[in-house]
């Protein structure tokens, strides 16, 4: 249950790529609101992921993770049956705040479920593994089912298989033990406000430009309420982002990683699936397939991880992961309107797929050695909203990098392109700084 879980909502981050051009088409969304099908969900999903640790911390995570699924099967009802661009948004929004509910406690239950060493790398090397396979098999099954009827179907997948986990979820897992505590609203509120007026901010900068009054409002009550939450996490006595979380070097190196790899992931996501489509002009199931060979890599070094992590460590696993991410989003930044996909686009992607499979794993387990039971839920809800926050703020930037390239004509492919190769070479920046990080600041010993 807690596997499949995780792979519902990870499919969620990306289910919908392949089928963002048919939801343009059918709701009429313009080319920089598009993204934000993506970002509804992913900044919910992390804004509120801090307060649905607690709660599981507080309330009990078997039944927090429980009323998770069930809001997150209801909203996919609701955006299967969207006939409006803000009814699909709030339907996008309501799913991520159930996958925050529903999202700490799997990572919660394997900490506290699994002794720190073997056991856990194992059980992590699972969970990382359906993690980032989900990622690229959302992509695939996007494309079948879009190309089997409608986007709406999309949606409504998630529907049967939220109901089979909210039902069989009581038999199979078992309630951890709670612990009393209260919930800082407060630190709830000024993280996920702030954080969405910081991505509106970008998103504004991308359309109405920099010196846009509502761009600069957006930002300055981001700074506000940021400074803010920082404030309140230090003061109150049962924050819902423990400060305590980041004075070990490695794990806050780790959660900054955890930042910034989906800024990276996300966005190459987003872009080159619509070049595909829009520029090379595949069908959503062909460019659906065109991430199989991506998904079987990615498979299979996630797979391979856990056996290197007693013979090499956790540090030259990620180092090697996060490099490949580079290399490969270095070399999809060099994309043209005429590049062919067996060259350009294949032997990279299978790359990332490589890097990501690498990566992720060695991040999760640095992030909960040595974590205290009453801050499992908190490690584990901060570290998957840094992901979502992380692939919410890189997408909103690459967005706007993207725009100041692009000339808004679809048509024009060679415009569309150059936008796409900016945003790249933007997003590899990213990757780059998460190489140094893994370089330079992470000092891990072998399992």
């Amino acid at each position: 249950m807690i596997i499949a879980c995780q792979l519902l909502v990870v499919l969620d981050a990306t289910v919908v790529n392949v089928a963002l051009p048919r939801i343009q088409a059918d709701l009429g969304f313009g080319p920089a609101d598009l993204s934000w099908i993506l970002t509804a969900y992913t900044l919910a999903f992390g804004g509120l992921l801090l307060l649905g640790g607690r709660a599981g911390d507080i309330l009990g995570r078997r039944r927090v993770f429980v009323a998770g699924v069930i809001l997150f099967t209801a909203a996919s009802l609701l955006g299967g049956l969207a006939t409006s661009p803000g009814t699909l948004l709030a339907a996008r929004a309501l799913q991520g705040v159930g996958a925050a509910f529903a999202a700490p406690s799997t990572l919660a239950l394997i900490a506290t479920n699994f002794p720190d060493g073997t056991e856990r790398n194992k059980a992590l090397g699972i969970f990382s593994t359906i993690a980032g396979f989900g990622m690229t098999a959302g992509l695939i099954l996007s494309g079948v089912l879009v190309a089997a009827g409608s986007w709406r179907l999309v949606m409504f997948i998630n529907v049967p298989i939220g109901l089979a986990i909210a039902v069989l979820a009581p038999r199979f897992v078992a309630e951890p033990q709670r612990h009393s505590g209260q919930f800082d609203v407060i630190g709830a509120l000024t993280s996920t406000v702030g954080m969405t007026a910081l991505v509106y901010g970008f998103i504004q900068a991308a359309t109405a430009g920099w010196t846009s009054s509502t761009t600069i409002i957006s930002f300055a009550i981001a700074i506000v309420l940021l400074a803010a939450f920082l404030i309140d996490q230090a003061r109150a006595t049962q924050p819902i982002m423990p400060l305590r979380l980041f004075s070990i070097r490695n794990r806050a190196a780790a959660y900054l990683n955890m930042l910034l790899l989906p800024a990276t992931t996300a966005s190459m996501f987003y872009f080159l699936l619509q070049y595909l489509q829009d520029v090379k002009g595949y069908s959503p199931l062909i460019a659906g397939v065109a991430f199989i060979p991506l998904a079987v890599v990615l498979f299979l070094a996630a797979r391979r991880a856990p056996k290197l992590l007693p013979r090499y460590g956790a540090r030259p696993i990620m180092i090697t992961g996060t490099a490949l991410i580079t290399v490969a989003i270095i070399a999809l930044s060099l994309l043209e309107a005429s590049s062919s996909y067996w060259v350009a686009v294949l032997v990279p992607t299978m790359l990332f797929g490589a890097g990501v499979g690498l990566s992720f794993m060695p991040l999760n387990m640095t992030i909960l050695a040595g974590v205290d039971p009453k801050d499992a839920g908190a490690a584990s809800g901060l570290l998957q909203a840094m992901q979502q926050v992380g692939a919410s703020l890189g997408l909103a930037i690459l967005v706007t990098a993207f725009n100041a390239v692009f000339n808004g004509n679809n048509a024009d492919h060679a415009s569309f392109t150059a936008g796409v190769s900016r945003a790249l070479e933007v997003s590899a920046v990213f990757s780059g700084l998460a190489l140094l990080i893994a370089l330079f600041v992470i000092r891990t010993k072998k399992s």
